[in-house]
Order: C-alpha cells, then structure tokens, then sequence
C-alpha cells in the first residue's frame, strides 16, 4: 500500500483522513490526518505518525506522552480515500487522558481486553498471578476449571438465581478464555469457526 494509491482528490487540502481502532477491544480511539510525509514513517517505524492541520507539522502519536499507537494492520475504505489502522495503544490514545477520543462505555470491548491480558500472562507468566497458577497446571486443570464453572452457570440459571448466574457465566468465559489461549485459539478464531457455521 502506499500513499499515492489513495484517492484524495476530493479533499481539498491533500491529506488522508485516518479512524484508529484498537485492535484488541475494537474500540474506536481517534481520527486524524496523514500526508505522505506521516504515512510513510507510519510504514517505515510500526507506530502511527500524523500530519497535525493546526501546527502544520508531523506528529508521532505518543511521542511527548509516551502513549504511542503499534501498527497492527492497515486497511483502505472503499471509495480508497479514508485509511483504517487497528493498532495496540500504550495508553490512553486521548489528549484528555481517556481511553478513546470518544466517549464510548471504557467497558466496550472488555471481553477482547481480557483475553490480552490473559496472552500477557501466558508469555509472561508473572508470579502471583491466578492466570499464571492455571497455565502452570496445565490443560487438564483448566479444562476441569471450565467445566467446574459451566455446571455452576447451568445451575444457577437453572434456579432463576440471575444474579448468580451472571458471576458464574463471568467465570466461565474467563476460564474459557484461559483454556482457548492454553489450546492456541482467539476469539477470532471462534468468531471464524461460527461465521463458517452461518449460512
């Protein structure tokens, strides 16, 4: 991909406008601009780069607050005149300190930030850690964790107990996340294998 693909003649001052997404949460954290200059030492470093209209100058996301953008994969729309990057944030990706430059529920896309944590853990394997003890044991306690918590949900819903059932079914996608990081899965794969199923 390179700068000179994108159609920009539509936009009178020549940049290319840019949505981030996190690519772990898919949350939505800002919207900027590129010139060439800026898209290509995006290319070139990994860590988004931006050309900020009121300085009229290149900016490196992160590079005064430390919060950079990682480069996971870059996508064009498709009238190829917008730019899509899913990266990994290292911080908040706002100037306000908040998450997102959008007031979305910090929450959105928990499930997916959990399951990163859990790789974290899986390549770190901190000491202290519940996640660490359960990687340690090994498939067969995990496994056992699962379905330990699967019963528990069941039967909390089976007694119409709703508070319950909602901490119950918390640990079981918990451990299920555990046990799918354990067998080298993601929820992506998950999402693949049931969008293969959706006829």
């Amino acid at each position: 991909m390179k700068f000179t693909d994108f159609d920009l003649s539509k936009n009178s001052d020549g940049l290319l406008p840019v949505v981030v997404q996190d690519s772990a949460t898919l949350k939505v954290l800002m919207v900027a601009y590129m010139n060439e200059e800026a898209f290509e030492q995006t290319v070139a470093t990994g860590q988004a780069t931006f050309y900020s209209r009121s300085r009229k100058a290149i900016w490196k996301k992160g590079e005064t607050s430390g919060n950079f953008i990682n480069v996971v994969s870059m996508y064009p729309d498709c009238d190829n005149d917008t730019l899509l990057i899913m990266g990994k944030p290292c911080g908040p990706a706002c100037h306000r300190g908040t998450t997102s430059c959008f007031d979305t529920p910090d929450n959105e896309g928990f499930v997916r930030k959990l399951q990163s944590v859990v790789q974290q853990r899986h390549r770190d394997m901190p000491e202290g850690s519940y996640t660490t003890y359960l990687f340690n044991k090994g498939v067969n306690k995990i496994a056992q964790k699962v379905g330990e918590e699967a019963v528990e949900t069941v039967i909390e819903a089976i007694d119409g107990n709703k508070e319950r059932y909602l901490y119950e079914a918390s640990d079981l996608i918990y451990h299920l996340l555990v046990l799918n990081e354990q067998m080298g899965f993601s929820i992506k794969d998950i999402e693949d294998e049931l969008a293969s199923r959706h006829k």
